[in-house]
């Protein structure tokens, strides 16, 4: 099926090498792909075994090289780098300081890339050229069906590392798939147990949080006296302590039976119920100023809309945040806000 020439697949000896050699990992279903035969006999497959080590690193290097090409000749500036320097060669010292702590895209094929993520599989493989990047397959599998017989997969996809997500899922000023960047909600036991179902609900779906997030939630839950062995401990972690953050949030889910609340993943559409959910909490958020209208709608639009298969009621929200995104108006954000009010004044889930 593959244009190329097939050699003997490469060993773990010879996979631990190379990633040794050039600094980085290959993803699980990467270093399958590679020991089940080496494609090679075109300048477009990356030959591992016996290319050219320049032309290899000139691979490696070219996503990040994109990048800065379009910081130097096109005015990119990712939004969560700091402030752009207004001389040409300090923005690009900083951005290349910045860019040197991104997530590595390892070469499969010309200009199509998967993140080198060790021990993980099922990535999308990222089509690369300067900051126009988008998702070419949603596996490994889905993009060489795709690439090689045109037979792309119908099935929602979103990229899924961090840094390059944005320009394949963001909007200008937001990445979607960075931790739902809210504050605190709630004033009561009750509620403050409910804050921490819907972080637990976050999660569920795939969602990441900052150590810090899941600490002030057990803040928040100690404050207004909810009761279990373990808030103390998450509550009270130190910066230096915030690796513990993961497991002893686990920890008081389980001690208050949250687990045993979360939906199923019983549906066609993933995690279908959980979704309804957030995107419930979420709209709470933004009319109770918890969230930035433009910030929550871009997370509504990512993990609800568009991977709830796209339902016509929540098209006017969706079309709604666009419009702020193309002109961030006080008029357009508060337009956001009434259309959250709306939402939550009629039927959960809303009706088509």
């Amino acid at each position: 099926m593959l244009p190329a020439e097939i050699g003997p697949g490469l060993g773990e000896r010879e996979l631990d090498a190379i990633e040794a050699r050039f600094g980085f990992t290959f993803s699980a279903d990467h270093r399958i792909f590679l020991a089940a035969g080496l494609p090679h006999g075109s300048r477009e497959w990356p030959d591992w075994r016996h290319g050219d080590p320049e032309d290899l690193a000139g691979q490696l290097a070219q996503p990040v090289e994109g990048v800065l090409f379009d910081v130097e000749y096109n005015h990119f500036w990712h939004p969560d780098w700091r402030p752009r320097p207004a001389k040409p060669s300090d923005a690009l010292r900083v951005a290349r300081s910045e860019l040197a702590t991104v997530p590595r895209l390892i070469p499969v094929y010309a200009h199509r890339y998967l993140p080198g993520a060790a021990g993980e599989c099922g990535h999308p493989v990222l089509s690369v050229h300067q900051t126009d990047i988008s998702i070419y397959g949603n596996d490994l599998t889905d993009y060489i069906r795709h690439e090689f017989t045109g037979r792309a997969s119908s099935l929602l996809a979103h990229a899924t590392v961090g840094f390059w997500s944005y320009f394949v899922n963001g909007s200008p000023g937001t990445d979607v798939t960075a931790p739902t960047p809210h504050s605190p909600c709630a004033v009561s036991a009750q509620e403050a147990v409910e804050y921490l179902r819907m972080l637990a609900l976050e999660r569920l779906i795939g969602r990441r949080h900052f150590p810090h997030q899941l600490i002030e939630a057990g803040l928040t839950a100690l404050v207004l006296d909810v009761d279990t062995e373990s808030l103390p401990l998450l509550a009270g972690l130190v910066r230096a302590e915030h690796d513990s953050a993961d497991a002893l949030f686990d920890q008081v889910l389980t001690e208050l039976g949250l687990p045993e609340s979360l939906p199923k993943d019983d549906t066609g559409l993933p995690w279908e119920a959980a979704r309804w959910e957030l995107v419930r909490w979420w709209l709470q958020l933004i009319v109770k100023k918890n969230l930035a209208p433009g910030a929550g709608g871009d997370v509504i639009t990512y993990e609800g809309w568009d991977a709830l298969a796209q339902p016509p009621s929540l098209q006017p929200l969706v079309d709604t945040v666009d419009a702020y995104n193309s002109s961030q108006t006080a008029e357009r954000e508060q337009a956001i806000v009434a259309e959250a009010q709306r939402l939550l004044a009629g039927p959960w889930p809303p009706v088509d």
